[in-house]
This record gives structure tokens, C-alpha cells and sequence, in this order.
């Protein structure tokens, strides 16, 4: 019996043992299916993690190189404010110049006037001044003033009036009257002689204003360089604009064209009435028009709305309203110059030829929004220059 209870024991331990066994492979398997679920699940997170910090390290190193451009577009700007003081200082200064030598003519001129005046008067105080010393010394001798009593009497009256005297029965009469009518030197005889000081300083300021505007330019539309795509290269004024096979390093700023060479001007208007003209040359490739403040500038800009366009492509000139096709227009004359008429209080947006003053093509919207001249250039043969028009000061803005 105790053998049986021993056996029947050490069979239940091994029983046990057995189904222990048997459980710790279960527990194995389940926590070996658990530990590559966790693992895959790890792996794919990771992957989002790993894909979150190579567009932030990349986003990272887009605004190291917009911290560099920025330093590079502030030297440049610089450089160009000072160019621009420079040729200002040098307008003035030759202005000043100008003046002061006007000033220093009218002062000689006005000093010689004096000058004849003095060696004039001087010359008949010296002569007057002799017939004096004459006349005295004829006085002291009473008998030679009686014998040439006429005789002087004469020369002292002519030299007075400037005129001889005429035999008279009354010589006596007509010498005292002719004298009675001498005059002394009229003070009107140097009226106009001081310097017209009104004429150098009156409204100084105001009038070399106007003065320097009518030598230099002013473009109602420039371009706004931080819109333009980088094949394009725009002058350092802003205001012409070329394409280039060779693309720049420019920041991806969400402002700026990535798929079309176009720029925006950097004016915007949302009310009134604006115009600018656009010297096309001999480009076959051009778009010129306006584009909405919020219109999407990435990818396809010519498949969405918000932007009205005239253009030349394919030996063609077209207008266009995305997401409408482009419609050809009837131009029989190639266009040289284009005139951008916009009136955005009364939806109208038109095109002319300023040449001919020809019309090309209008458009009616709308426009709730700010809208930007908008310029497309296609060819390197020739730029879009947008030309200045005349300038002027008025008094209030001084």
C-alpha cells in the first residue's frame, strides 16, 4: 500500500510537473506574440518620430538658410540706401552750388551797378569840386571876379545843370533860375540795386523738391523680390524683372512662386483706381495682370481662381480667369508696352495698348480682397520693365 502511495504520489508530482511545464510554454508563446506586437507597434511609432525630426531638422535648416539670406538681403538693401542718399546728397549739392553761384552773380552784377554809380558821382563831385576851389579863388581878387563875372557865373551854372547857358539879356536871372532848377542825385537812381533775396529763399525747400523729382523716377508698381520664383532676377531698383536658366538659392518661404516664373508687385490696393505700364520689348512669353491677397501661389496657380491675366505664349495672346480656359484674343499688332488699368471699386480690371491707345481686354469681378499686380515671364529674350511715369510734390506733403 505504501508502495501504491508512493507511486500514486510520485505519478500526481510528475502530473503536475508536466501540466507546469506545459503552461510555462503557453506563457511563453503568448508573451513572445505580445513582445513582437510591442515591437512592431514600437517600430512604427519610431518611424513617425523618426519622420517628425527629419522634417524638423529639415525645417531646422530652412530657417538657418533664411537667417543667412536675410543677412544677405539687409547688406544688399544697405548698400543700396546708401547708393541712392549718395546720388541725393550729390543732387543737392549741385543744387546748392547752383544757387549760390546765382546768388554770387547777382551780387557782382548789383556791386558793378554801384561801382558806375560811385566813379560816376565821383567824377562830378571832383570836377564840381574844382570850380569851387576856381570860383573862390576868383572871389579873393574882386577885379578879376568882376571882369570874368560872366564867364564864371556860366561855367559854375553849366557844370550844375549839365547844359550850357545861352546868351540873355539877363544873365544874372536866367543863371540863378537855371541853378533854382538843378537837382541833387534822386535816391531812385539805385532803386533795384540790393540783392533779391526772395528770389533765393522764397519757398526754398518746396522748389528744389520739385526741381530734383523732375530728375528722377517714380514707378507706381515695384516688384516684391520675396514673391519672386528663382529662375527670375530683378534689377536692384525692382523695377524689371528677367528670366534665367540658372536657378538661385532662395528661401521657400510660403509667399514665393515654386512651380511658375511669376512675381508679385509689392503694392497692394483693395480700394480706388491704379494704372502702371509694361515695356514686354520682344518677349514671346509673358503674363501681366492681378492676383488676390489669399490666392494659393504653390503648384498649379493657373488652375485656381483669383487672379485675372493677359498674356502672350505660343506666338498668342491670351486672357485668362482659372478656373475658365484661356480665351484667345484679337490682337493683330505686336504689343511693345502694355497698360494695367485697375478700378477696384468698380470691378473692372483692363488692358491697352499706351502706343496706339488701343484696347486689349477688360475684366468684371467683383473684388472683395487686396489685389497685387501680378507679372509671368516665360523668356529670356527680353525683360518686363515697368515703366515710370511723371512725379510730383504737392505742398501738403512737405
Amino acid at each position: 500500500m505504501k508502495a501504491r502511495a508512493t507511486y500514486d504520489s510520485v505519478s500526481c508530482k510528475s502530473e503536475s510537473q508536466t501540466a507546469a511545464r506545459d503552461g510555462s510554454t503557453d506563457s511563453a508563446s503568448l508573451i513572445s506574440t505580445d513582445s513582437t506586437e510591442t515591437k512592431e507597434s514600437l517600430k512604427t511609432q519610431l518611424k513617425a518620430v523618426r519622420e517628425k525630426l527629419r522634417i524638423l531638422q529639415e525645417f531646422q535648416q530652412t530657417l538657418h538658410q533664411t537667417a543667412e539670406h536675410i543677412k544677405i538681403q539687409a547688406k544688399c538693401t544697405e548698400k543700396q540706401i546708401k547708393e541712392n542718399f549718395v546720388k541725393l546728397y550729390q543732387l543737392l549739392s549741385n543744387e546748392e552750388a547752383a544757387r549760390i553761384k546765382a546768388l554770387r552773380e547777382e551780387e557782382e552784377q548789383k556791386n558793378q551797378i554801384l561801382r558806375r554809380k560811385i566813379e560816376k558821382m565821383r567824377k562830378e563831385m571832383s570836377s564840381l569840386s574844382a570850380t569851387v576851389a576856381a570860383v573862390e579863388e576868383e572871389m579873393k581878387a574882386e577885379d578879376a571876379l568882376l571882369r570874368n563875372y560872366d564867364a564864371t557865373l556860366k561855367r559854375f551854372v553849366s557844370f550844375l545843370c549839365c547844359s550850357e547857358l545861352k546868351p540873355t539879356a539877363s544873365l544874372t536871372t536866367e543863371c540863378f533860375s537855371r541853378v533854382s532848377q538843378c537837382k541833387a542825385p534822386d535816391p531812385e537812381d539805385i532803386s533795384g540795386v540790393l540783392i533779391n533775396v526772395p528770389k533765393h529763399l522764397s519757398n526754398l525747400k518746396f522748389t528744389v523738391l520739385q526741381k530734383m523729382l523732375k530728375t528722377v523716377d517714380y514707378t507706381p508698381v515695384t516688384f516684391d523680390p520675396n514673391t519672386a520664383h528663382c529662375n527670375l532676377i530683378l534689377s536692384e531698383d525692382l523695377t524689371s524683372v528677367r528670366y534665367s536658366d540658372e536657378e538661385q538659392t532662395l528661401p521657400e518661404n510660403p509667399e514665393r512662386f515654386d512651380m511658375f516664373a511669376c512675381v508679385l508687385g509689392s503694392q497692394g490696393f483693395d480700394s480706388g483706381s491704379h494704372c502702371w505700364d509694361v515695356e514686354v520689348g520682344d518677349s514671346t512669353g509673358w503674363f501681366l495682370g492681378v492676383m488676390t491677397e489669399s490666392a494659393q501661389r504653390r503648384n498649379k496657380i493657373f488652375s485656381r481662381s483669383g487672379i485675372w491675366l493677359v498674356g502672350h505664349f505660343c506666338g498668342e495672346y491670351k486672357a485668362h480667369e482659372p478656373p475658365q480656359s484661356p480665351a484667345l484674343l484679337p490682337v493683330k499688332e505686336k504689343l511693345q508696352r502694355v497698360r494695367v488699368q485697375l478700378d477696384w471699386d468698380s470691378g473692372k480690371l483692363s488692358f491697352s495698348d499706351p502706343l496706339t491707345d488701343t484696347h486689349i481686354h477688360s475684366f468684371t469681378h467683383t473684388f472683395t480682397e487686396r489685389l497685387f499686380p501680378f507679372f509671368g515671364v516665360g523668356c529670356d529674350i527680353s525683360p518686363l520693365l515697368i515703366l515710370p511715369e511723371n512725379s510730383s510734390v504737392k505742398k501738403d506733403s512737405l
